[in-house]
């Protein structure tokens, strides 16, 4: 099972994702919690092993931004957790060729369908709420029949439970915290708890 540490902002963060080696980072480019810079991404990136793949985190963010992320190497990945549709998809498709992840909040059977219709290379379910810890109702899970991620309240009480419904990953941002910073025996602790299995 892959997972994401989503939210890194620093190179401690960094140099535990080096060591353990997750699939994904997560650099955040919305909102105002863990959100970074350009050029503070870039910095970050520099410091990542050049195999993991760097995803950048927008919302309803101008395709050029994103592209100029792409380019210049920055991200690897793109995520989109606003409401891109499918034009807005189509018209980032045609411009770069990198893996597009598309974010859907989840409260009910209705919205697991709509995550099933979409046209990105994958989608992330999660509960909308932002970094909060709180889960959605994890057994409307069962219901969809594509490959996903889980995001949304994770944490190394309930990551067993999450890896049981068999997601394609995990993304991890405030369950591997101590007061709002990544703590590295944390990210240490989540990374064993999935490669265990």
């Amino acid at each position: 099972m892959k997972v994401k540490f989503c939210g890194l902002t620093g190179p401690e963060d960094i140099s535990v994702a080096n060591e353990l080696k997750p699939d994904y980072v997560g650099f955040v480019f919305a909102g105002k919690k863990r959100r970074v810079t350009d050029e503070q991404a870039a910095a970050l990136r520099s410091l990542l092993c050049h195999h993991i793949p760097a995803v950048g985190v927008f919302a309803a963010e101008p395709v050029e931004h994103i592209l100029q992320l792409v380019i210049s190497g920055t991200i690897q990945v793109v995520q989109l957790h606003g409401r891109e549709d499918k034009t807005y998809i189509k018209k980032l498709r045609t411009q770069c060729d990198v893996p597009l992840i598309k974010a859907f909040s989840v409260a009910d059977a209705a919205d697991i369908e709509a995550a099933e219709q979409s046209d990105a290379d994958l989608i992330l379910l999660d509960n909308g709420a932002g970094g909060t810890g709180r889960v959605f109702p994890w057994h409307l899970l069962r219901l969809i029949k594509r490959p996903y991620i889980l995001a949304g309240g994770l944490n190394l009480c309930n990551v067993k439970k999450a890896m049981a419904y068999a997601p394609y990953a995990l993304d991890v941002s405030s369950g591997i915290e101590s007061n709002g910073r990544k703590d590295a025996a944390k990210m240490r602790a989540f990374m064993r708890l999935v490669r265990s299995q």
